[in-house]
């Protein structure tokens, strides 16, 4: 079966994971994806190379577990270009591809000589896509960005957290995977433009304007009402004013670090689950209506805590799906990968074979087509696994001369 995006190739320079979490679904979806690499920095430029987690004892620049997870079905090749010679060599790449793609500062493929002009002399309809902190404009441009830095200065840190404790942020890499996607959303309306007009171009695209999109109805709330998200009492990142629903959170269950959520949309709801618990103070009158449990949601809150603390997580999630309430008990990373039936037939956790990891699972896509399906098989590229490959089938150089580039360090 073709993938979607059979037909395609991309030269790409992306690293971490706001880039390549973009051209990881374009590989998945069947376009030939080729990593370009420094040998000279031995493709370190991408931290996630001689990062954990590793499976064994082994370490170095192939057994990065990140690294491997985000590069699946990606060929990988290493070029200097700080050789006349490799310059050229990529020069040869562009022109047999269709999209460049690199998420560097801004400025940095114009030092290498490789700037959106110079990419569309040589080739005229290529479709440049940079994704960077602030974009290649404005008084920001020149700043270098980071995914908490991203994430604070788009204004998400600001919005989570409880109420009179410091921002809580949104965990280290999310803008990093908010950017990725934004950025392969990109990408294939670029090539859809193409596909009617013949042309290419190029697309700028900055992960922090991407987060600051991101706070559509907390802007919209200070701009409008005056209020701004962190005051008195707020933000709580377990609660939901709007819709309003109370309760809205997470409650402990039995056992060390156990949990389930809990959320009731509206005062059905609330009976339904007042039923289930069966404890005299569910008939609170404060409680009767949803503007009454907002009202008082400290005191909703200690009351139910009382009652799910000592009860096991699975069976008053079972309980309170019976009675039509919403609830799910949180479940850990191992039991929600190694046994949740669900996540096995979907197939969320394919198997690839890496050339020197081995067998090892990795994220899936969770989207399936009926006809273009995705597939994930190959493991990410080793440190220049695929030159004889690309450079000899696709630029057409002999063995011989590949050895002789190798030995004078263009590749």
């Amino acid at each position: 079966m073709r993938g979607a995006l059979a037909g395609y190739r991309v030269c790409d320079f992306t690293g971490q994971l706001a880039g390549v979490g973009a051209t990881k679904w374009l590989a998945a979806f069947g376009a030939e994806v080729i990593r370009i690499e420094d040998p000279v920095r031995q493709g370190t430029w991408d931290v996630l190379r001689t990062m954990p987690p590793y499976i064994d004892e082994r370490r170095g620049v192939d057994f990065g577990g990140g690294f491997n997870n985000h590069n699946v079905e990606k060929l990988g090749i290493t070029l200097n270009l700080r050789t006349e010679r490799g310059r050229e060599l990529l020069g040869e790449l562009v022109q047999r591809s269709d999209v460049v793609t690199e998420n560097f500062a801004a400025g940095v493929m114009e030092r290498l000589g490789f700037g959106y002009e110079r990419l569309r002399e040589l080739k005229p309809d290529i479709i440049y896509v940079s994704n960077c902190g602030f974009g290649h404009s404005g008084p920001y441009r020149e700043f270098k960005t980071w995914g908490p830095i991203v994430q604070a200065m788009s204004g998400l840190t600001f919005t989570s957290g409880f109420p009179e404790l410091p921002p809580a942020g949104w965990g280290f890499s999310y803008m990093d995977h908010t950017g990725g996607y934004y950025m392969a959303i990109a990408i294939l309306l670029a090539l859809v433009h193409k596909l009617c007009t013949g042309e290419g171009q190029w697309v700028d695209l900055a992960c922090t304007e991407a987060g600051l999109s991101l706070n559509g109805p907390a802007l919209l709330d200070y701009t409008v009402n005056g209020r701004p998200m962190r005051r008195p009492g707020m933000p709580n990142s377990n609660r939901s004013q709007y819709p309003a629903m109370a309760p809205h959170g997470i409650y402990p269950a039995r056992g060390e670090d156990r949990w389930i959520a809990i959320a009731c949309r509206d005062d059905a709801e609330w009976r339904a689950l007042a039923q289930v618990v069966a404890e005299p103070w569910t008939d609170d009158p404060r409680f009767a209506s949803v503007a009454g449990r907002l009202e008082h949601e400290d005191a909703l809150d200690a009351r139910l805590r009382s009652w799910t603390r000592p009860r096991e997580r699975s069976e008053m999630q079972q309980a309170l799906q019976r009675a039509r309430v919403p609830a799910a008990a949180v479940e850990l990373p191992e039991e929600r990968i190694e046994h949740d039936p669900n996540v096995a037939a979907w197939g969320l956790f394919p198997t690839v074979k890496h050339a020197k990891i081995g067998a090892v699972r990795v994220d899936g896509l969770p989207v399936h087509f009926s006809r273009t399906d995705w597939r994930i098989e190959r493991g990410g590229p080793c440190l220049g696994e695929h030159n004889e490959r690309v450079f000899g089938e696709l630029l057409g150089l002999s063995a011989r001369v590949i050895a002789e580039l190798r030995a004078d360090g263009v590749m």
